[in-house]
This record gives structure tokens, C-alpha cells and sequence, in this order.
């Protein structure tokens, strides 16, 4: 692994995209430190401890921020805005014949639709910020007596609605200049690199209380073998795919033949990806995310008993709306039909069926029959760090490291950059970082 790493500062263009990349990262992470003007972080972290804890939705969005919502840094939003308007254009491409139009038309209805992101951003940006803003007046003070905005007032308001959409702004231009001359998808790397900058600290959490529990030694060694297979299944089911082969029929124009090769449509396994766990979690922690608002002894106090992650109502609730959410979001991402009247264009077929719509038919019985092992693995794997923290009682952000969100969007998207590092390098006729096989990102 050394000397591929080396070989990778050996080609200028590769170490020229590595560094950039790097560097893109450090700068995100000194914005995640710089705060708010006008709001105390001290008594916001403390109002954090107290009522927002990670199975909220504040704790869901500070996880994808890198801390930067509890701070209350000038990054606070993050790049979900951005996220948030792709998901809606996506969504809206299944059911507008505009949208649809656009994704059809190639390049041009590519950029255009990045333009569309990107203005949505903006909007959505300003409206969170808003809210947020409302949302840091109204907290009440802390128990020692300090408020977290010191000046509250409609030019506080303007002042962070400003400050945070200018944020999430840049979070955004960052992210495409890493795509554009760095390595990897910038997006992808900036959610990625926040929830590393997480770990270091449950880490620490956790060897502090193996320093003072003794007795935790085997416990330890069994939590770091449960990590390396975990993390082992998580790659195997990311880059599962179930390839259905395609023959194109020969096609003589003048003097040329044109098709007649045989090549495969790779279905992966887990087609919707880490979207099913993040619509999941948002809808499941609806109920304590409002029961922080609401006082002790509530009707809604007493719902929220049953969503913490402590209960097994979580549990079994938020595995079934996982499975029901990666139908739904596969059913938006893959459209069957679409694919089968490509393929009759070009004059592609699956052997043994026939072109049309039994093709599509046969497309969409093997995705749906794929589609129930790749949902039921996420579900376990969103709900296999509450028994680790049951289990093993150790820190619950400690937990978050054996699965969930976290651990799907940290898997994917290094595969993601080290597929297209390895494409580098076996482009120079460098070895690729395996001495057998390759490595398959999400998009491989």
C-alpha cells in the first residue's frame, strides 16, 4: 500500500488533484470553526447536550455538518440545502415531462439542471436559515443564565440568513471545484469529511473508558472484530452487482458493421443507496425532535418514550420504513422502461426475451427480487448501532461508527476516490491499489 501511495505522488497531474482536493478539505474545516456572529456557542452546545441529542432531527443534521449546526458556524447548514434541491429535482424528473425532457437530452439538459440545483439551493438555503434564525431566538437561556443570542432582532435575522446561504454557497463551490480539479466527487467528499471529523472524538471517548474499566480489554477486541467484518459486508454489498447480459444484433451502414458485441446491464444490489436510511431517520425522529418543544408529562412526551433508540418500537419502525423507502426511491432512480426502449433503439436485446415490454418486465422482476436482500442489509446495518450500544454499552457516538448513515456514505464514497485514483494510475501503467481484480465504486 506504500508504494502505491507513492506512485500516486509520482504522477504531476494525480498529485496536483490529491493536494487540491486536501486542501479544498482544510478549508471546509477551519469554516466549520469560525461562528456566527451575535450567538454564543458555549450556551447553544449546552442547549445541545441537554435536548438535542442524536436521535433528533438536529442531532441527524449536525452528524452530516461535522458539528457545525451545534456550533453554529458560519457552515452550520452544510451542503444538505444543496442535497435537499438535487433530491426534489430528482423527484420531480419522475412525474414533470419538463424535468424529464431535461434528463433526456444529454449534456446540455445536465447543465441545465445543475443551473436549476444550484438556484434551488439558494432558496432552500435562505429558508433554512430563517428558520434556523427564529429557531436561535426563541431557545431559552441556559441554567447559568446566558442566552445564546446576545442582540435578538430583525437585523439578526437578515444578519444569519446572509451569513448562513453565503455558507452553504461557498460549501457548494468548493464542492465543484474538488470535481472539477481535484479527485472524487467534491459533494460527496465534503458530507464524507464531516462525518470523519466526528470519530477522533468517540474514539477518544471510548479509550478513556477503556483506561478506567479494566475489565473492557476483551470487550474491546471483540467491538474491533465486529468493526473490521462489518465494514467488510457493508463493501461487499455496496459494490454487489447482478449483471443481466446484452447482445446487440450486427448492423451494416456502407461499408461498416456496426454492433454485434455482447456486453451486461449491472444492477447493483443496493441501487438506492444511503437515501432510504436518510428519509427513514428524518420521518422516524419527527417525534423527538418535537417533543423537545413540548413540556414533561405531554401527549407527545409520552409518544417520544417509544422513538428513542433505546425501544424497540425504533427498531422495528424504522426497519420497515428503510425497506419501504429503498422500493420507493430504486422505483425513481431505475425506470425499466426507459432502459428497455434504449436498448430496442440501438438495437440491443437480452437473450431469450423478447425487446419492448416483456424486456422491461424482465428488467423490473430481477430489480425487484434484488432489491429485498439490498433492503433488508441496510435496514440492519441502520439499526445494528443501537444493539452495539445496548449490547456492549459503550458510547453511543461510538456506536454510529458500526453502521447507519454514516458508515454507508464513508464506505461509498471511498470507494468512489479510489476508483478513480486506481483509473490514474492504470492509465501511466502504475499497478492499481489490488494486485487482483479492481475496485467498483457506486458508480463503477
Amino acid at each position: 500500500m506504500i508504494q502505491k501511495i507513492q506512485s500516486i505522488f509520482k504522477i504531476p497531474e494525480l498529485r496536483r488533484r490529491v493536494i487540491f482536493t486536501l486542501a479544498i478539505l482544510v478549508v471546509y474545516r477551519i469554516g466549520g470553526h469560525i461562528p456566527t456572529p451575535g450567538i454564543s456557542a458555549d450556551a447553544l452546545g449546552a442547549w445541545f447536550d441537554q435536548y438535542a441529542s442524536s436521535g433528533t432531527l438536529f442531532g441527524l443534521y449536525d452528524m452530516f455538518v461535522g458539528g457545525a449546526f451545534k456550533k453554529a458556524t458560519i457552515f452550520a447548514l452544510g451542503i444538505m440545502p444543496y442535497i435537499s434541491a438535487s433530491i426534489i429535482i430528482q423527484l420531480l424528473g419522475a412525474v414533470v415531462p419538463y424535468f424529464q425532457k431535461l434528463q433526456k437530452e444529454g449534456e446540455e439538459g445536465r447543465k441545465k439542471i445543475t443551473q436549476l440545483t444550484r438556484y434551488g439551493t439558494v432558496l432552500i438555503s435562505a429558508m433554512q436559515a430563517w428558520g434556523v434564525s427564529m429557531f436561535l431566538v426563541r431557545l431559552p437561556p441556559t441554567t447559568s443564565g446566558l442566552s445564546v443570542v446576545q442582540a435578538p432582532g430583525i437585523f439578526f435575522n437578515i444578519m444569519t440568513v446572509i451569513t448562513l446561504t453565503c455558507g452553504t454557497i461557498f460549501i457548494m463551490w468548493l464542492g465543484e471545484q474538488i470535481s472539477e480539479r481535484g479527485i472524487g466527487n467534491g459533494i460527496s467528499l465534503i458530507i464524507m469529511i464531516g462525518i470523519i471529523a466526528r470519530y477522533p472524538d468517540s474514539f477518544m471517548r471510548e479509550f478513556s473508558q477503556l483506561i478506567n474499566v479494566h475489565q473492557r480489554y476483551l470487550v474491546e477486541l471483540c467491538l474491533l472484530f465486529i468493526m473490521f467484518w462489518t465494514i467488510a459486508g457493508v463493501i461487499l454489498i455496496t459494490q454487489g452487482t447482478r449483471k443481466i447480459p446484452v447482445q446487440y444484433a450486427k448492423r451494416v451502414i456502407g461499408r461498416k458493421v456496426y454492433g454485434g458485441q455482447s456486453t451486461h446491464i449491472p444492477m447493483r444490489v443496493t441501487t438506492a443507496g444511503v437515501m432510504p436510511i436518510i428519509f427513514a431517520q428524518s420521518i422516524i425522529f419527527i417525534p423527538q425532535t418535537m417533543a423537545t418543544f413540548f413540556a414533561p408529562g405531554s401527549f407527545i412526551k409520552t409518544i417520544a418514550q417509544y422513538f428513542t433508540y433505546q425501544h424497540e418500537v425504533y427498531w422495528i419502525v424504522e426497519g420497515l420504513l428503510i425497506i419501504f423507502f429503498t422500493y420507493f426511491y430504486t422505483a425513481i432512480a431505475f425506470n425499466p422502461v426507459d432502459v428497455a426502449d434504449n436498448m430496442k433503439k440501438h438495437g440491443g436485446f437480452i437473450p431469450g426475451v423478447r425487446p419492448g415490454k416483456k424486456t422491461a418486465e424482465f428488467i423490473d422482476n430481477i430489480l425487484t427480487k434484488i432489491t429485498l436482500p439490498g433492503s433488508i442489509f441496510l435496514a440492519a446495518i441502520a439499526v445494528f448501532p443501537y444493539f452495539i450500544n445496548n449490547i456492549f454499552k459503550v458510547d453511543y457516538g461510538f456506536a454510529t461508527i458500526y453502521g447507519g448513515t454514516g458508515l454507508l456514505i464513508v464506505v461509498g464514497v471511498a470507494l468512489d476516490t479510489l476508483q478513480q485514483i486506481e483509473s490514474h494510475l492504470l492509465m501511466r501503467h502504475y499497478d492499481g491499489f489490488m494486485k487482483a481484480g479492481r475496485i467498483r465504486g457506486r458508480r463503477g
